[in-house]
Formats: structure tokens, sequence, C-alpha cells
């Protein structure tokens, strides 16, 4: 299901087939932005190129909360994504500069369905 890459603006993605893994991202930002935008277009493109990626889903609360969805098929994706090298160095910078704090949560859905008016 690659068709699905990516998260439309204003719409969940449709479900996968399960089982599948999602990688939850929460974050808190500091006000530090200095290429923090250039960073995370360029971290959207290198893991639409990762065999088993689904898509992802961002949102964020006016608190200042940050939650992303990300969406792949098998933990060997999640592996493969974690090991690119500016992925790899986004995360440094985002410890040292982007991130108050953030968690990463990992889990395998058992199960998956939607809805949506045609």
């Amino acid at each position: 299901m690659s068709d699905h890459v990516g998260a439309p603006a204003a719409r969940p993605l449709p479900p996968f087939e399960p089982p599948y893994y999602v990688v939850v991202f929460s974050s808190v930002r500091t006000s530090v932005d200095l290429g923090y935008g250039e960073a995370t277009e360029r971290l959207d493109e290198l893991v639409r190129e990762v065999p088993g990626y689904l898509g992802h889903e961002a949102a964020r609360t006016p608190g200042g909360l940050g939650i992303t969805v990300s969406y792949f098929r098998d933990v060997a994706a999640i592996e493969q994504w974690r090991a690119v090298g500016e992925h790899r160095d986004a995360q440094r910078r985002g410890r040292a500069e982007w991130y108050e704090q953030y968690s990463v949560h990992v889990a395998r859905v058992e199960r998956s369905h939607g809805f949506g008016h045609a």
C-alpha cells in the first residue's frame, strides 16, 4: 500500500492491512527554529525512500505538544529508517536545539478500520 505515502492536510490516512507498526513521536519544541523546517522537509523526502514506509500524520496543539505518527509495514523498515545518517544527524540536532523534550513509542497494530463520507 505504498500509494498512501505522506499525509493529506485535513484527512487521516486510510487504514492499512494489519499487522503493521506505528512509531509515535510526541514532542515539545524549543523556540529555536534555525534549520528545523528544512530538516523536516528533507526527512520527509528520505523516509519515503524506505521500503515498507506507509505514511505519516502530524499535528501540533496550540499549547505546543506535537505528535507525529509514522506507519511502517514491519520492524525492518523502522530499523532501516533509524539507520539513515541524515535522520540520525537530525535526531542529534533535535536533542541539542529543537526539542525541550520528546518521547518515542513503537507498537504493532493488530486491527485497523476507518470511516469517511465519500
